[in-house]
C-alpha cells in the first residue's frame, strides 16, 4: 500500500469519513473541503482527530445501542490507512487521539474490534499489552 503524504491526511479523513465535514468547517471557520487543505489542519492533526473525528463521530457510534455499521467501517478504514504512518506526527496523533481513547471506561475496544483491520488490530494489541489491559476474546489467552 502506498503511504499517503502527511499533508494529505486531513483530506483523507474528510474523504473517508464525510460525516466529519461540519466539525471540520466549524473548527476552522471555513468550508471543510478548503480547511483540510490548509497547513493548520496538518499542524493541528491531534486536535483535528479529537475535535472532528473521535469526539463527535467515532465515540458516539461506539457508545450507541444502534451504531451505524457503515460509518464505523469508514472510520476504521481511515485509521487503518494512517496507523503505521512513517511520520511520528501522524502515528502519534492516531495513537494518542484515537487508540488510547479506547481505553476509557466501557467496552470501546471490544466494540471497535470487529471493524478494525490488520495493522490497527496489531497496534491496539501492542497498546493493550503496554498498559497491561487484558480483554477476553481480544488479548486474553
Amino acid at each position: 500500500m502506498t503511504e499517503i503524504p502527511v499533508d494529505d491526511v486531513p483530506a483523507l479523513l474528510l474523504r473517508t469519513v464525510p460525516e466529519t465535514a461540519p466539525f471540520i468547517a466549524d473548527k476552522y471557520d471555513m468550508p471543510a473541503e478548503r480547511a483540510v487543505l490548509t497547513r493548520d489542519a496538518v499542524l493541528d492533526l491531534y486536535g483535528l482527530l479529537t475535535e472532528c473525528f473521535m469526539t463527535p463521530v467515532l465515540l458516539p457510534q461506539l457508545e450507541s445501542s444502534a451504531p451505524d455499521r457503515q460509518l464505523l467501517t469508514h472510520c476504521w478504514d481511515f485509521v487503518e490507512k494512517v496507523v503505521d504512518h512513517s511520520s511520528e506526527h501522524v502515528r502519534g496523533a492516531v495513537y494518542f487521539e484515537v487508540l488510547e481513547q479506547l481505553l476509557n471506561p466501557g467496552t470501546l475496544v471490544e466494540d471497535s474490534w470487529p471493524y478494525m483491520k490488520e495493522r490497527t488490530r496489531a497496534r491496539t494489541l501492542r497498546m493493550l499489552d503496554f498498559y497491561g489491559v487484558f480483554l477476553p476474546g481480544i488479548n486474553r489467552r
